[in-house]
């Protein structure tokens, strides 16, 4: 199962950037609970942490996009070295301000300048690998490691938040992201013969919007949205479950089991190369995201729920594979990485709303009603995904005017 994974890591500079991506990601899981954990612990506010949080991730997905438009005009390097330098000093004035008990709007102005200005370091990498790949198969492979890699940043970054939050300082959970920028970021930046090329200003007659002229692009970005909705519902509803069962320790382990079964299937699915149509698979992916979360609605124990989120796991990585691989059919070779910026973006606004949606309910019906959240989001996305098959269908013949091994 690893030979595929070997062959496209052998590809001269790939390990390396895979390597600084790796460290580079930490940030993605880490941030948003980073601020909530300090926020809450300084402040002795949850309301207040919620808020700041949703401050940075709200202001990352209106200006990721953007800051990946310039990067794909002006190139990797040249955007983002200042623009994480400006994330840190952000980042770092947030916790300096909150260790101060500066003023709310303080902290928003600090959280918003980071969100600004930190951009989608996955999307990054996942252009990087269309510069040193050119089959799609192999470019599967890559697709379905970088899942994998997502999948094992969300399972460890987690847990080294709150392990040094509660355990080190409050403050200490954003100090590894910051750090994490500072070695990983700049490390993949240095990496200029792996970086895609920069386009330079388009023409006048090049529509500034190409990439959201495509009716399966809105649709990819409708389905990753509900996605954010639902990962963002399963956090919230698995700690009050876990809460209600009188152990809420046990809400990192649950969820560590849901982001494992997302990792191995990350793995199995990248190895084989698929003969049917990556519409179909999309499809069949959400339909089993849809099968997986409704049965967390039938649990009633802890030991029950982490069963299920680990196979409920096993439908993620694939569907996340199968967007980003839709990307590269529907997007133009000199806006990729704006194309999964896009998807990045769209999922971290789902999470803004879940988080939002579900504790609501949650106070509403308890831990049953985020739950219902995370499946009526699942199954929304599999409705959009049924009814708008035939605008990824016809995006998805491309497939076959790609070069194909033998």
């Amino acid at each position: 199962m690893l030979r595929p994974y070997r062959d496209v890591l052998a590809r001269p500079g790939a390990l390396r950037f895979t390597l600084a991506g790796l460290i580079a990601r930490l940030p993605t899981p880490m941030v948003g609970l980073g601020i909530v954990l300090m926020v809450a612990a300084l402040y002795g506010s949850y309301g207040m942490a919620g808020r700041v949080s949703a401050v940075f991730v709200v202001v990352q997905a209106l200006c990721s996009p953007q800051l990946a438009k310039l990067v794909d005009r002006y190139g990797q390097a040249r955007v983002m070295r200042p623009s994480l330098a400006v994330a840190c000093v952000g980042l770092a004035g947030l916790v300096v301000a909150a260790v101060q008990h500066a003023p709310e709007p303080v902290l928003y102005a600090a959280a918003g300048l980071a969100g600004a200005t930190i951009g989608s370091l996955n999307a990054l990498v996942r252009a990087r690998w269309g510069v040193v790949l050119e089959k799609p198969s192999q470019i599967h492979t890559a697709y379905s490691l970088e899942s994998a890699l997502d999948e094992l940043t969300f399972i460890c970054g987690p847990i080294i938040a709150t392990f040094l939050a509660t355990s080190v300082t409050p403050w200490s959970a954003l100090v590894v992201p910051i750090l994490a920028i500072l070695v990983g970021g700049y490390w993949l930046l240095s990496q200029r013969e792996t970086e895609p090329p920069a386009t330079g200003r388009p023409a006048r007659t090049a529509s500034p919007t190409e990439p959201l002229v495509s009716g399966a692009l809105v649709v990819l970005l409708v389905i990753f949205f509900a996605t954010g909705i639902m990962f963002a519902g399963i956090d919230v509803s698995v700690v009050a479950f876990t809460a209600e069962q009188g152990a809420p320790g046990l809400a990192g382990p649950v969820l560590a089991s849901l982001a494992l079964g997302s990792l191995i299937s990350a793995l199995a699915y990248g190895a084989r190369v698929w003969s049917s149509p990556l519409w179909l698979r999309l499809v069949i992916g959400t339909a089993l995201l849809t099968v997986g979360t409704a049965s967390f609605l039938l649990v009633g124990s802890i030991a029950a729920l982490a069963l299920a989120g680990f196979l409920a796991g096993f439908a993620i990585a694939p569907t996340i594979t199968n967007g980003n691989s839709f990307v590269q059919l529907i997007v133009p070779a000199r806006r990729i990485t704006e194309g999964f910026t896009w998807l990045a973006a769209a999922i971290g606004v789902g999470v803004s709303v879940g988080a939002s949606l579900s504790g609501m309910l949650i106070d509403l019906y308890g831990s049953r009603g985020g739950f219902a959240v995370v499946a009526g989001a699942a199954a929304a996305a599999l409705l959009v995904g049924l009814v708008c098959s035939p605008l990824l269908r016809a995006a998805g013949r491309r497939e076959h005017t790609l070069q194909r091994p033998a």
